[in-house]
């Protein structure tokens, strides 16, 4: 089994990534970040999929992004609730963090070149959220290029490839897919304004967007609301 490694938040989308990752018969090292997010909750669910799909290493960075702030969810600014789909296509909207794709990446690339690793994956999906610059192929491409001038395993003919296979999946493509590989979505966290005791909202775009994708293929989300 070749390493790789797994961005994993938390949410449904990582969790699809690394079971993917797992089915195509890789060792999976599952990489998660405590930057700071009002949604913390979603690492306690990242705990929770890495013990389910038997993953033996797990690894959480702390990095601070509050000290910038200039995203809801690393600031005081209210998450936005209740956009109709049309309204999420609309620009960058306020729950993007700023450059936090670029920044996760480069970890992963160091994790990868430490394990040895010559794959990372990460479940950006540009459709659902093509509003986030990050999360667009265009992005990824530059990524991966300035991976293979950057490290040293590159240099020395082990080529890194950053692995996106929800980049062109709808919400309920991504479920289904999950369903297949037997991701447990009660494990999953995706909102960005959970409850005290970790309900989520069911209002803000991302639980609107997985609520959506859930009803898409006739199935009831396991995740509890509040």
């Amino acid at each position: 089994m070749r390493p790789a490694v797994i961005l994993l938040s938390g949410g449904l989308d990582s969790a699809v990534a690394l079971a993917i990752a797992r089915s195509q018969g890789f060792l999976p090292h599952a990489l998660s970040f405590a930057y700071g997010q009002r949604h913390a909750i979603e690492l306690e669910s990242a705990k929770a999929i890495v013990q389910a799909q038997g993953v033996s290493r797990h690894v959480i960075v702390p990095i601070d992004l509050r000290v910038f702030g200039g995203s809801a969810l690393t600031g005081d600014a209210p998450v936005p609730k209740d956009r109709p789909a049309d309204e999420m296509n609309l620009g960058i909207p306020i729950t993007y963090v700023p450059a936090r794709n670029t920044i996760f990446l480069s970890f992963a690339l160091a994790f990868a070149e430490v394990v040895q690793a010559s794959d990372i994956f990460i479940g950006v999906n540009a459709l659902d959220y093509s509003g986030y610059p990050d999360c667009r192929p265009e992005f990824i491409a530059a990524f991966s290029a300035m991976a293979n001038l950057a490290t040293k395993a590159a240099v020395e003919g082990a080529p890194l490839t950053v692995h996106t296979p929800l980049i062109h999946w709808t919400k309920a493509q991504i479920i289904q897919k999950g369903l297949d590989l037997g991701v447990d979505f009660a494990l999953t966290s995706s909102c960005y304004d959970p409850a005290p005791d970790a309900a989520a909202c069911g209002r803000c775009d991302s639980c609107t967007l997985r609520l959506k994708g859930f009803r898409e293929i006739g199935r009831d989300d396991p995740r509890r609301y509040a």
